[in-house]
């Protein structure tokens, strides 16, 4: 079998994605959007939601040519930077933000779509939202997959092979392609953030006001804020989310390619190209088995929520169980080194992330006991739902840092031979970091669970707003609560995830500064060694990484001080967002007469304007933080510092994240589940309890929770990056 020819299925997967998507994509343009009011209703958040884009993408433009030209004059004046950097970033940020355009473009012509196909059936209304948000799951792996396939051939055109060592080429253009996942995390970080604040600011002001002061449903037309919050919902959870999923997948396959260059670099040859190659063949059949797995999606009339979620199952089930066989077929035919335990690495990647996504459903779902008892504490009021919320959310980080620590232990020992040996180490991390593939190996089919969840929510609101019959809404609402669970599954899939990634990235941090020294200083000695021959435990050695150097340590805190700063400056960007939107709403209806009514109609551009103004003021700060946090660090605490800051980031970073994705999604399905007719039903003091606990869970859920796993990941690609320049003034 000739490995270098079973690349080019590579991109050929990308491109068979891009194709299913498209083909998926025409099949729901082809279908009726319903009535002549609901197509009124899609259009106006469809305008709203691409106008927030367009001025989003400006901001973010200028900060990557900001980014770009430091990134040069690095290179090109300073001689300590990547040449190919400045154009590596830029492109991997380009990618993240087609990605997030196609999926809210796909999803703003889909809500009322879904709606009016919920007017026939549930099983077509669920079929119309999931293969609506399968475009979103095929068009991230596409392109990130055709990003990465473009790089490494151009790379492996260009760069000259090393005479004095072979396996210093593929160390070069794996570390080089590292640089434009740092591209898709930038403007991940900016779609999350800015898309988060406004869905936000949005979600309280038209549930503070609305549901809580005057008793009118959710997505009432009456409702200032109602059109600003249905365009939150496809500029945050959708745009903002497959930016987010984009640098998941780009990130966990370069990190993977590049710890296999790595571990391998000594032998060079045949074998380093194989595990190079690995996770991006893993990925590219992954990409066949969720197509497969999106085909079997369907459920029967009547459904509920368990059933509902037993319908996405087994197409994720499917393709997860697919996907263990073919990663033991393809190590096998490429020959890689124990095959046999690399696959059972990925395979344990798989597990975890089942783990992960079991246990969120649990604690998030309206289904099981934990919600419900959230539900049940709003007949003592709103304080109530909160401690039980709050609660709920800690106690949920136990099963997920369990997961992760036993799949990073096993996936570590099954690639090692269950060895423990010095010398094998970057082999072990090696397997850690094609768990985290593994994880991800199946993303076009699980995305697409999770941007059904915002299609679903916006149909549902298309229907309350268009006054279809109350059959269409309970649908809808089905759909929606399914929604919320897939969501926060998706969720802490991606942080699951993240952590895997960001342990993997750090061993790449490693393996970026022996090429930085190798350019610059190739005569050091570390440990008796070379700089080819040295392990990461040598280098640790060398830039005194224990926990009894200070440097280490100041490097942790700053870095668990990172996660927490990053929330609060999102939740207080949310919350002075929505006190603007909640004084707007409240002044239309005091001060437009008829509203309540029915025979004005409310200023909705003012409130979407009001949400636009509110993200892209506010989105700039926690952004720009996240990308300085790094380079200060290493200019100040040196290599030692920025490994502490990563390790400090990603501890409390993982924590932090589950906690408050799993909270948010308690309290948001504790107030359905009151919305069902339990403990009260709609308009009870129960229920103005629990959307009190809804709209605390809101910017939890939606902005600062799912954005710390791109915080993550986005710190260690920086600190790659700009791993020059943190050598240059450790080594002064």
């Amino acid at each position: 079998m000739d490995y270098n020819s079973l690349f080019w299925f590579v991109p050929a997967a990308s491109l068979l994605a891009l194709f299913f998507a498209l083909y998926f994509y025409r099949q729901m343009k082809r279908e009726s959007e319903g009535t002549e009011r609901m197509a009124h209703i899609a259009a106006a958040v469809r305008k709203g939601a691409m106008a927030y884009l367009k001025q989003q993408y400006k901001i973010v433009t200028i900060v990557f040519v900001v980014l770009a030209s430091v990134f040069a004059v690095m290179a090109y004046v300073l001689h300590i930077q990547n040449e190919w950097v400045p154009f590596a970033f830029l492109t991997g940020g380009l990618f993240s933000g087609i990605s997030g355009y196609f999926g809210m473009k796909t999803a703003t012509y889909a809500s009322a779509r879904t709606a009016n196909a919920a007017r026939n059936s549930l099983n077509e209304g669920l079929r119309m939202a999931f293969r609506s948000g399968a475009v979103m799951g095929l068009v991230v792996v596409g392109l990130g997959l055709l990003d990465i396939s473009v790089w490494y051939i151009i790379l492996d055109a260009v760069v000259p092979a090393d005479v004095n060592n072979a396996g210093m080429k593929l160390c070069f253009i794996t570390t080089t392609m590292l640089t434009f996942g740092m591209g898709a995390s930038t403007q991940a970080l900016f779609a999350r953030v800015g898309g988060g604040i406004y869905t936000k600011a949005a979600d309280v002001g038209a549930d503070l006001v609305g549901k809580t002061e005057y008793n009118i449903p959710e997505d009432d037309p009456r409702n200032p804020a109602t059109i600003a919050d249905n365009v939150g919902d496809n500029v945050g959870d959708v745009a903002g989310m497959g930016a987010d999923l984009y640098e998941s997948y780009c990130g966990s396959i370069l990190s993977t390619a590049a710890l296999g260059a790595a571990a391998f670099a000594a032998e060079g040859g045949a074998m380093q190209t194989k595990a190079v190659l690995a996770p991006m063949l893993i990925a590219a059949v992954g990409i066949v088995l969720s197509i497969i797995g999106i085909f079997a999606v369907r459920t029967k009339e009547n459904a509920d929520v368990k059933s509902l979620i037993g319908a996405l199952s087994r197409g994720t089930n499917l393709s997860s169980l697919l996907i263990v066989a073919a990663t033991f077929g393809i190590l096998y035919l490429l020959g890689v080194e124990n095959w046999v335990g690399l696959s059972f690495s990925v395979v344990v990647g798989l597990i975890v992330g089942i783990v992960i996504g079991r246990s969120t459903e649990y604690y998030t779902s309206q289904s099981y006991a934990p919600t419900r008892k959230v539900s049940e504490a709003g007949l003592t009021g709103p304080a109530t739902v909160i401690i039980s919320g709050m609660g709920l959310g800690m106690l949920s980080t136990a099963i997920p840092v369990l997961a992760v620590v036993v799949g990073i232990i096993l996936s570590y020992l099954c690639a090692t031979g269950f060895v423990l040996d010095v010398e094998m180490v970057t082999t072990g991390l090696y397997g850690i970091a094609i768990a985290s593939v593994g994880m991800l190996s199946t993303l076009g089919i699980t995305l697409a669970t999770d941007a059904y969840g915002p299609i679903a929510d916006n149909a549902g609101g298309n229907a309350e707003m268009s006054g279809l019959e109350p059959e269409v809404r309970r649908r809808t609402d089905a759909l929606d609560s399914l929604g919320n669970t897939t969501a926060a599954t998706g969720k802490g899939f991606a942080i699951g995830s993240a952590a895997l990634t960001a342990l993997a990235l750090l061993a790449s941090y490693i393996e970026e500064i022996r090429i930085a020294l190798e350019r610059t200083s190739p005569d050091i000695i570390i440990n008796g060694k070379g700089l080819m021959e040295a392990n990461i435990v040598d280098f640790m050695y060398y830039f005194n990484v224990t926990l009894m150097n200070p440097t280490v340590l100041c490097g942790i805190f700053v870095g668990a001080m990172m996660a927490f700063l990053f929330c609060g400056l999102t939740m207080n960007a949310v919350g002075r967002a929505a006190q603007k939107m909640v004084a707007e709403v409240r002044r239309q209806f005091t001060q437009i007469k008829g509203i309540l009514t029915g025979e004005a109609e409310p200023d909705y551009s003012r409130c979407v304007e009001i949400s636009t103004l509110g993200a892209q003021q506010e989105m700039i700060l926690p952004s720009l933080l996240a990308i300085a946090a790094p380079i200060i660090t290493g200019v100040v605490l040196g290599v030692a510092g920025v490994i502490g800051l990563l390790i400090g980031s990603l501890s409390a970073g993982f924590l932090l994240a589950i906690f408050l994705a799993n909270a948010g999604g308690a309290w948001d399905n504790a107030k359905k589940y009151v919305e069902e007719g339990n403990f009260g039903g709609k308009g009870s003091d129960t229920h103005k309890a629990t959307v009190v606990g809804d709209t605390v869970g809101d910017p939890c859920k939606d902005t600062s929770g799912p954005s710390l796993n791109i915080l993550i990941k986005l710190m260690s690609m920086v600190a790659i990056v700009m791993s020059g320049l943190t050598l240059a003034f450790s080594l002064m």
